[in-house]
């Protein structure tokens, strides 16, 4: 019953918040009010977050509740009939959760079938673990433990340019080394513009970039627009 759509980032060619994924989030939301997480956010407030989420889906007539405005968030999720959660730092959204007592409710609501969209790190809190972020540990949560409603991790952001004169590793090298550790669990990396649209047993590629998974020691290409349902 999973109804996820999971984007790479806010933002891709075109500059403007959540701009590319206006068409994809209008479809997934489609006659819901949203309650939006805005956990993952450290240098701005909940409520600026909030209101750039307001902003930006507005223009598709989606309304948009945060969820700082409820004395109890567990709750909040437990009565929503969408929830979005955006990106910035994974650790600190995945420490909220656990801290709120949400993380449990809101993998429930998911099971259930209501719809759940993230970009950035509200992707990455889907798959079994937040092992494959990008982002620095700047608070540790009680667990790395996340979601778990897809069996796969997720790298949004995915790349492998390098800027110039940089000598640390590859995306593909970091990746590497958690396949080292863990074997068993495949890595899918979403570039910038891209998403996955989950639902039930079917899962596609979305956007005009093709993804990479990391599964078996081997690199894989996902071709955009594809089918990759059996990665469920």
């Amino acid at each position: 019953m999973r109804n996820l759509l999971l984007m790479s980032s806010s933002r891709a060619d075109n500059p403007d918040y959540l701009a590319h994924g206006l068409p994809w989030l209008s479809e997934h939301f489609a006659g819901k009010r949203v309650l939006f997480i805005p956990y993952a956010g450290v240098t701005m407030s909940h409520e600026t977050y909030t209101g750039m989420v307001q902003e930006a889906l507005a223009k598709e007539n989606i309304q948009v509740t945060g969820i700082q405005d409820y004395t109890q968030p567990a709750e909040a999720i437990a009565e929503a009939e969408a929830v979005a959660v955006g990106g910035g730092n994974t650790y600190m959204l995945l420490h909220t959760l656990y801290e709120t007592g949400s993380l449990d409710v809101l993998k429930r609501r998911i099971q259930e079938g209501m719809p759940y969209a993230g970009w950035s790190a509200g992707s990455n809190i889907a798959g079994p673990s937040i092992r494959t972020t990008n982002d620095m540990p700047i608070i540790q949560p009680r667990s790395f433990n996340a979601l778990n409603v897809v069996p796969f991790q997720l790298n949004p952001h995915f790349t492998d340019a390098m800027p110039k004169g940089h000598r640390g590793e590859t995306r593909s090298q970091r990746i590497a080394e958690f396949m080292v550790v863990d074997s068993h669990t495949p890595v899918l990396g979403i570039m910038e513009g891209t998403a996955l649209k989950v639902q039930g047993q079917h899962m596609q590629l979305l956007g005009e970039k093709d993804g990479v998974v990391f599964a078996d020691n081997t690199r894989r290409t996902l071709k955009a627009g594809s089918t990759i349902s059996h990665w469920l």
